[in-house]
């Protein structure tokens, strides 16, 4: 019987050229990659000022009595 390899998805060379920069870069792990200052930096500082905003929002309107129901 003949044994059928699938083609790799990426050469052996691209790999292992990938690994090498990876491991040499002085950064941290999370920080790596060209997008990965978005995911791990950008969305997390917006996702905190906007409940911040929401916040400071809440307790303005609450010690003003803005928006109460009769």
């Amino acid at each position: 019987m003949t044994e059928v390899t699938e083609q790799p998805f990426r050469p052996r060379e691209k790999l292992l050229e990938r690994q090498k920069y990876f491991q040499n870069v002085h950064k941290h792990t999370y920080l790596k990659g060209p997008f990965d200052k978005i995911t791990s930096v950008a969305i997390p500082v917006a996702l905190a000022a906007t409940s911040l905003f929401l916040i400071g929002r809440g307790i303005y309107n609450m010690s003003h009595g803005i928006g109460k129901k009769e």
